[in-house]
């Protein structure tokens, strides 16, 4: 009934597994390092580019408060 369940006797059958594991992490890891970097990239071009916006909007906002 559970004939896809197969757990080896010989435990040097893991290894492959264990380096499939390791790999696809350390890829899994280095992708959200680079997506990371990336994205901060993106925030701060953005801010640069609006940048004058926000302090107009913030100026804005502080003359409506005053009064």
């Amino acid at each position: 009934m559970m004939e896809f369940l197969y757990f080896p006797t010989d435990k040097t059958e893991y290894i492959p597994a264990f380096i499939t594991l390791v790999i696809f992490m350390v890829g899994a890891v280095a992708a959200m390092y680079f997506i990371y970097k990336k994205s901060k990239k993106q925030e701060k071009s953005f801010d640069d580019q609006y940048k004058e916006y926000y302090e107009m909007a913030e100026k804005n906002i502080e003359e409506n408060h005053d009064k």
